[in-house]
Order: structure tokens, then C-alpha cells, then sequence
């Protein structure tokens, strides 16, 4: 299968959902009530906190299916690893699922605020989000296992059928049934488990046949001993990014009243855009630069390292500093509703600025893992979570939602300013300046004081054409004045074109 397929399988499929994801909210929103989408961003929240109970399990069977797809290890040892994995997905799902079925009542009276929704309705909502949250658990096995496979052509179509089931049917189901959260929770439990069905036969198709061993697999979990310190760096590298995402999610769901939480939501959803652009970026990157460094083509690293800085700067940069300025037009022009985009666009400023120094801040990352050492990363992660976590808390609670963007927005500042230039100067010492000024700095500070520039004028609007329109009349100057201060795309003008006309 080619791997240029399978990326770009991936990419669409990754880009769809989530763009299917953003577009649908102001439609939950209008038929549920603010109220009841912050109940179903509560359960958006309830699965990412599931996932700290991963432990590094859904890569750890990826990477063996791949190892035995490659003839590294034999069919027998795979299957043992597979069903010992399968003995700890299985009693995760049954233990956490019925843990959280049990305190539906606890959560709903003690901790989630609500006023028009009634107890009995909320409460049914969160144990039928108990069931939800096992299944699709489970599916993390099987997706591992397709992963694996490199069967990513046939996944990406599915995980956009599988979206656009989820967000986009739902409707005509309510407009049958109604437009209440039982209806709508239903309907996901109904999904989640054709989803699981589905992906349980592909993956035993992928699977070494039974018929096949001439001696017993075992119900043992010892087969997970040698693959266990894998699981356990990527177990805890991912709980420490659960904890730095999701702390302040968590802590609001409880002070927030239901409607203003659905709203700080859907601010943090949108803000999330920006992070979504450097994931293609650094799945390109790493790789090529563990390679570079492998052949010990340190200059080629270099170059590529902060020719990548520019490029997501430039991207990235953009759009943070356009939905800064044009909070309430992105929103209005996206949702029409007034009373939201008032409401929500100083929490997306907060945000989207916050997520702009984070996907600068992360570059460090690439280049520790392509010299093969990840110990100031999580040094750095640790850090950041025993910094970050208590002052969310105190900030959110003293202060609500915009507190904790205020908060989020300054540590990552500091982040990127003092440790990646410690990060920089233990790895590659000399670079940081270079990389801070010339890679980021001239990049976003002109763009800035453009956007800064065209706010000032004030533009009204009263319709959502109008608000999209100043959107593009803010947007279209600071990408352009980002792209012509970035030295790498002057490089390519003036090679591509430049030179021609002067020769």
C-alpha cells in the first residue's frame, strides 16, 4: 500500500471530521439549546479524561500489528499479545463504564449546573454516555489493529462515514423523535455501536487465522512484559497532555452553569483550529529529521527544522492573529447568532492566541525526538502541568472561563520564551535567537500590527455576509504580510520568478 495514499487518506479524513465537527455545533445549538450542548460537551469532555486509562495500549498494539505484518514476530506471539490486550481493553470498558453509570446521579445533583433541563433527563443522558464512552473504548483496539495493518485508505472512509453519521444524521432522527438530549444520546449509543461492530470484523479479518496455531494461545498477560516500557513512556506522555488540555475543561464543567459551559465549548473547539494545522506538519517532519540526523546531515536538519517554523508561523500565525481581531465576525458569520458571538469571542481571543504559542512552543519536541532524547520534553511537560494545573483551577474558579484563558493564554507565552530558549540552548546551542526572531518574531509582529491596523477601522456589519467579508478584508493582509516577511517564501519568490525576469 503506498504510504503516500495512506497519508493523504489520513489527512482528508482527519480535515473532514473535524471541519464537519466545527460546522454542525451552531445547529446543536439552535435546535438543543445552549444548555443541552453543554451537556454534550461534557461528554466530549468525559472521553478525553477516558483516555488517560489508555497506558500507551492503543499504540502498543499498532506498532505489533506492524511488527507482524513486517515478519519481525510470529503469528502466534502476536495473537497472545492481541488477546492479553484484549482481556485489559475489555475489563477497562466494563470496570469504567459502570463506574461512571453508578455516579450519573452524583455527577448531575453535585456536579453539573443546569436550570432548564430536568434531573431525570440528565442523569439518563450521562449513563447512556457511560455506555457510549466503553464502546468507543473498545474501538480503540480494533482501530490499532487496522492501523497497524496500514489499512488506512479503508479507515479514513470510515471514520468520515462514521462522522458524518454522528453529527449530520442526528437530525432527521430528531426531527422525528424530537429535539431533546435523550433522543440525541440514544442515537450516539446506536452509532458507537455499530461503529464498534464494524471495526471488531475488520480488525479479526486482519487478524492470523486460529485455525493456524497447533498449540493454545492463553489467557495469559504475560506476553505484554517486553512491549511494557513502551506503553508506559507513551502512557505517560499522553495523561500529561490530557492533564494540560483538559484541566480547565474539567474544572468549569462544575462551576459553569450547563448553558455557559456549552458556549466556553464551542470557544475552545473553534481556538482548537489552530492546533490542527501543525499536526500535518510535524507527522511530516519527524521522520525526516530523525533521518537527517541518522545520516548525521545536521545543517540539512537545521534548515528543515526552521524552514517548518516559518512555514507554521505563517499559517498558524495568521490564523490566530485573524480570529483575534475578528473573534466576533468569525462567529457571527459562522453561528448568526449575536447573543453568542458577544458572549463567546473574548474566551476564542483568549484561546486562540494561547494555541498560537503552543504550536510555536512544540517545535523543541521535533528536534529532541530526532537526536533520540525526549528527557527535557518531559521534564518540560512536567512542568508546565504543576504550574498550569493549579493556577487553572484558581483562576477558573475565582474567575470563570475568561480566567482560565487568561491563564492559558500567559504560560504558554512564558513557555515558549524561557524554556524552549533552555531547550535550545542544551540541544543546539546559538540557534534560539536566530530561530525566535527570524522563524517566528518578524513573521507575526508585522502581521500583528496589520491586523491591528484594519481592526481599527471599525468596519460594521448586520448581516453574516458582512461579517465574512471583513473576516477575508482583516485575513487576507496579515497572511500576505506574513508570507512576504518570511524569509523562506522570499527565498522561493525570488528563485522561482525574480530570477527569470532578470535573466
Amino acid at each position: 500500500m503506498s504510504l503516500k495514499k495512506n497519508i493523504i487518506a489520513n489527512y482528508v479524513s482527519q480535515l473532514y471530521v473535524t471541519a464537519v465537527g466545527i460546522l454542525i455545533l451552531p445547529f446543536y445549538i439552535k435546535h438543543l439549546g445552549a444548555e443541552a450542548y453543554g451537556l454534550v460537551g461534557f461528554f466530549v469532555l468525559l472521553q478525553a479524561w477516558f483516555n488517560l486509562l489508555d497506558l500507551g495500549l492503543t499504540p502498543t498494539i499498532s506498532r505489533e500489528t506492524a511488527r507482524f505484518k513486517a515478519g519481525v514476530m510470529s503469528a502466534l506471539s502476536f495473537r497472545q499479545i492481541y488477546r492479553a490486550l484484549s482481556l485489559i481493553f475489555l475489563f477497562i470498558a466494563v470496570v469504567g463504564g459502570i463506574s461512571l453509570f453508578l455516579l450519573a446521579e452524583i455527577l448531575a445533583n453535585n456536579w453539573l449546573q443546569f436550570d432548564s433541563l430536568s434531573l431525570f433527563s440528565v442523569v439518563i443522558a450521562i449513563k447512556i454516555m457511560a455506555a457510549i464512552v466503553a464502546l468507543r473504548w473498545l474501538c480503540g483496539l480494533y482501530r490499532g489493529v487496522i492501523t497497524g495493518s496500514e489499512s488506512l485508505i479503508w479507515l479514513s472512509y470510515f471514520n468520515i462515514a462514521v462522522a458524518t453519521f454522528r453529527t449530520v444524521g442526528v437530525f432527521p432522527i430528531m426531527f422525528k423523535f424530537g429535539f431533546t438530549i435523550s433522543v440525541f444520546f440514544i442515537y450516539q449509543l446506536f452509532i458507537a455501536l455499530l461503529e464498534s461492530l464494524i471495526l471488531f470484523y475488520k480488525s479479526r479479518i486482519l487478524l492470523p487465522k486460529l485455525s493456524k496455531f497447533s498449540e493454545p494461545i492463553g489467557w495469559s498477560v504475560k506476553p505484554l512484559m517486553p512491549v511494557l516500557k513502551f506503553s508506559m513512556t507513551i502512557a505517560f506522555t499522553a495523561s500529561i497532555w490530557v492533564l494540560v488540555t483538559q484541566t480547565d475543561k474539567l474544572i468549569l464543567s462544575s462551576i459553569l452553569p450547563l448553558a455557559e459551559y456549552g458556549y466556553f465549548t464551542l470557544a475552545v473547539l473553534v481556538a482548537g483550529g489552530i492546533m490542527i494545522i501543525s499536526g500535518p506538519i510535524s507527522n511530516a517532519l519527524l521522520p525526516r529529521m530523525t533521518s537527517l540526523f541518522a545520516q548525521e546531515k545536521h545543517l540539512e536538519m537545521l534548515a528543515i527544522y526552521r524552514n517548518a517554523t516559518q512555514f507554521v508561523a505563517v499559517i498558524a500565525g495568521s490564523c490566530a492573529i485573524t480570529m483575534f481581531f475578528c473573534a466576533e465576525n468569525l462567529l457571527y458569520a459562522w453561528t448568526g447568532d449575536l447573543h453568542l458571538s458577544h458572549f463567546v469571542a473574548p474566551i476564542l481571543r483568549l484561546y486562540v492566541i494561547g494555541n498560537g504559542f503552543l504550536v510555536i512552543a512544540a517545535f523543541p519536541y521535533y528536534l529532541q525526538y530526532a537526536k533520540g532524547n525526549l528527557k527535557y520534553h518531559l521534564y518540560g511537560n512536567l512542568i508546565l502541568v504543576g504550574i498550569l494545573v493549579p493556577l487553572i483551577v484558581l483562576a477558573a474558579k475565582y474567575y470563570g472561563a475568561i480566567g482560565a484563558g487568561y491563564t492559558w493564554m500567559t504560560i504558554n507565552f512564558l513557555f515558549l520564551i524561557f524554556w524552549v530558549a533552555f531547550i535550545h540552548y542544551k540541544i543546539e546551542p546559538g540557534l534560539h535567537l536566530k530561530w525566535l526572531f527570524n522563524d517566528v518574531f518578524i513573521l507575526i509582529f508585522p502581521a500583528a500590527c496589520i491586523g491591528y491596523f484594519f481592526n481599527s477601522l471599525n468596519f460594521s456589519y448586520s448581516t453574516r455576509l458582512d461579517s465574512f467579508l471583513i473576516l477575508l478584508i482583516v485575513g487576507i493582509p496579515v497572511l500576505l504580510t506574513s508570507l512576504l516577511c518570511s524569509p523562506l517564501i522570499r527565498k522561493y519568490i525570488n528563485k522561482k520568478y525574480l530570477t527569470k525576469v532578470v535573466v
